[in-house]
């Protein structure tokens, strides 16, 4: 698939933020709580989603080891609850034992951003970042924001779709 320019208005979400490789216990205890808080709102509007960074910046981000990339799970909301809403979910989730207090609510816009579908398995996504990278050097724009990840499918899925979003602007010069 071809990389394909967008423009992403901005996007209200539950959101926790940690650190931790992608599967281990942080990250498993943030999404649970994320969905705990959605499912007494009525639900996910959306598929889980995913922004993350390192804060070595000696090395590519993906030679960084796992359990130091930092991140912001997100599920996107359908518009911005009224003020009370989400405080009165968390107290209703809290039963559940899931981490709620860490779900927030954030808005965030990321303007224009290069994306491209990535199908297959999560270690595999650098021959996708490596075609976007190409894409946004021929097109001239650089790196403007966090990598967005937007999760099609369930982690467990043997087969997953993930759609890769990187913000970017027009290189200088």
């Amino acid at each position: 698939m071809t990389p394909q320019l967008v423009h992403c208005d901005p996007v209200t979400c539950l959101n926790v933020t940690g650190m931790g490789e992608p599967g281990g216990a942080e990250h498993v205890s943030a999404i649970g709580a994320l969905y705990a808080v959605a499912a007494v709102m009525g639900g996910p509007a959306s598929p889980l989603e995913g922004r993350w960074w390192v804060e070595d910046t000696s090395r590519p981000p993906l030679e960084v080891p796992r359990d130091q990339w930092r991140w912001h799970l997100l599920l996107p909301l359908p518009d911005v609850p009224e003020p009370g809403v989400v405080e009165a979910a968390r107290e209703q989730a809290r039963a559940s034992g899931a981490a709620v207090d860490r779900v927030q609510v954030v808005t965030f816009t990321e303007g224009e951003c290069v994306e491209l579908l990535h199908e297959g398995p999560y270690s595999e996504e650098k021959a996708s970042l490596d075609v976007m990278e190409a894409f946004m050097a021929e097109h001239g724009l650089v790196r403007n924001g966090l990598h967005h990840e937007i999760y099609l499918t369930d982690f467990t899925d043997p087969e997953p779709r993930t759609m890769l979003r990187q913000p970017v602007a027009r290189a200088a010069g």
